[in-house]
């Protein structure tokens, strides 16, 4: 069962992003807010005020996966910046919310776990 999607941060032209889409697309998973990566930037200030009730962390690079358990032992800032923050100084795209979790970057085995 898919699970909803509470909030997306995406870039339209982006080829990672448009390989999200289509997986959630596939799942019949519906998202409830999108912000466009283009338009609203969001720096590390940002990224880390997004952790606010966030339990797990499950930043994706390729195959490489990393996990977080925020509520158990919550690295420090710069750590957790390593992984929310792209090349350009703001967060990386694809970035979803569901529940509890935050999911950065795309791995299709990643979402088939915490998406559905």
């Amino acid at each position: 069962m898919s699970k909803s999607i509470d909030w997306m941060y995406n870039r339209p032209s982006c080829m990672t992003c448009k390989r999200a889409n289509g997986y959630l697309g596939n799942a019949g998973s519906s998202v409830k807010e999108t912000v466009n990566a283009n338009k609203t930037k969001l720096g590390p200030k940002e990224a880390l005020a997004l952790l606010d009730g966030i339990d797990k962390l499950v930043a994706m690079k390729g195959k490489k996966v990393a996990i977080f358990d925020l509520k158990k032992a919550r690295p420090e800032d710069s750590d957790l910046l390593a992984h929310l923050i792209g090349p350009t100084g703001n967060l990386r795209a694809p970035t979803v919310r569901v529940g509890r979790t935050l999911l950065v970057g795309f791995n299709e085995e990643g979402y088939e776990e915490y998406v559905g």
